[in-house]
């Protein structure tokens, strides 16, 4: 455990944070970088499409995966004639990673709240090198013990659903993401593990866990009446997107009613799932939770920024009709 606080206390010593600081500026940051690289078409169609959106209609006729490289360079482009910034920018694209690697995300998911749950139930040296570098006003924050075990168990379901999800509706393909994709997907199912219960760190830290405080039933209000549905609901609505396109012939227009007037409606519950959550943690007094807000933050840029590139591919496979009058993912909004 001396390693992990050399760690902690090197990259809070960097940025001269306190650790619910950074991490609420690391899912900012991450979220500021994937709309900054999504904006330029130079390093939008490079870097962004991955899966069956990296590839274009003629390669998907053929069945062949396609490299967003292609898409986006001239095909009578000789390497001598192109910049060393364009020779460069093609290389660092094609460092890619299988798309089966999602399932690695959701992995990750399950193991951290496992961890979490572990180091906070007996006050573990993980834990505690994290906490004891957190500000006092961040401290004494009123979140409840209950907060903390809804939220880490909501969390868990989720990790687990989507593990479950991608061992059984995963299709042998060819497809492949860009590796930063990868990792920012890893980063961030690290991170929301500890962000679940950062804010109430000073609740832990006063209060010796026992099993009894993963019992919910005497703990209900008003918030985890509405929330808890909430999410609920959302996890259904995805899980029965994500079976129906499973169930798709390999690249065929959706036509489920989810999809009728929403291109990812998948994504959509996604956001739900994480808002839920957000505001089950929120400290008393206030809406939301800031940590996992910032964390939602990120969650609706890097989905928004594959919800356009999923229209795009819609419209270039089926045709302007095939989108049209339908939002991106969120209702009325985008």
């Amino acid at each position: 455990m001396h390693f992990i606080m050399y760690i902690v206390d090197s990259a809070l010593s960097i940025t001269n944070m306190d650790a619910v600081d950074a991490l609420r500026a690391f899912f900012i940051f991450a979220a500021c970088t994937i709309l900054s690289v999504s904006l330029p078409d130079s390093l939008r169609s490079r870097f962004i499409p991955y899966g069956p959106r990296a590839t274009s209609t003629a390669a998907v006729d053929s069945e062949t995966s396609a490299s967003p490289v292609s898409a986006s360079t001239s095909s009578s482009a000789s390497p001598s004639s192109t910049s060393p910034v364009t020779r460069a920018l093609d290389y660092v694209a094609t460092l890619r990673v299988p798309h089966s690697y999602f399932t690695q995300f959701y992995l990750v998911s399950v193991l951290s709240s496992i961890f979490w749950a572990l180091q906070l139930l007996f006050h573990g040296g993980a834990f505690q090198a994290i906490a004891s570098r957190i500000r006092p006003e961040h401290l004494h924050q009123a979140i409840s013990i209950n907060q903390v075990m809804l939220c880490w168990t909501l969390l868990l379901i989720q990790g687990v659903r989507r593990l479950h999800e991608c061992l059984d509706f995963s299709q042998p393909s060819l497809s492949k993401m860009w590796f930063v994709h990868w990792l920012a997907g890893v980063g961030f199912y690290l991170a929301v593990a500890v962000a679940i219960w950062i804010e109430a760190a000073g609740t832990v830290l006063t209060h010796q866990l026992s099993l009894d405080d993963f019992r919910l039933t005497s703990h209900f209000s008003g918030r985890t009446l509405l929330c808890v549905p909430m999410f609920l609901i959302a996890s259904g609505i995805q899980h029965d997107c994500h079976f129906y396109l499973f169930s798709l012939k390999k690249y065929t227009l959706p036509t489920h009613p989810m999809f009728s007037r929403l291109v990812c409606p998948h994504y959509t519950a996604e956001c739900m799932i994480y808002l839920s959550i957000t505001l089950l943690a929120a400290p008393e007094g206030e809406t939301v939770n800031k940590t996992l807000l910032s964390a939602l933050v990120f969650v609706a840029v890097n989905l928004g920024i594959t919800a356009s590139t999923t229209r795009q591919w819609y419209k270039q496979r089926f045709g302007e009709e095939a989108v049209r009058g339908k939002w991106n993912m969120i209702p009325i909004i985008y």
